[in-house]
């Protein structure tokens, strides 16, 4: 299944928002296909990275979308490097 990097920028939310919506995307992933694998937070700079896996760009924003309404601003399909 593809790999997905989004980026959130000028997030104006806490660690902790920022963690309560990862929980939220976790609830809501299956119903696109789309499995979160991971998240960062820089919250110096207001931005946020999701990683997951899933059928779509489009799947993984509908997911973010569904769950808390905090869509990227960018997301790019990726390859895990070794």
């Amino acid at each position: 299944m593809p790999l997905y990097m989004d980026v959130h920028r000028d997030v104006d939310a806490s660690v902790a928002e920022v963690v309560e919506a990862h929980k939220k995307d976790l609830e809501a992933q299956e119903k696109h296909g789309v499995k979160y694998l991971n998240y960062w937070v820089d919250d110096d700079a207001g931005a946020v990275f999701c990683l997951f896996e899933g059928p779509s760009k489009e799947a993984g924003e509908k997911v973010h979308r569904e769950a808390h309404g905090l869509t990227a601003d960018e997301i790019y399909e990726v390859e895990q490097g070794e």
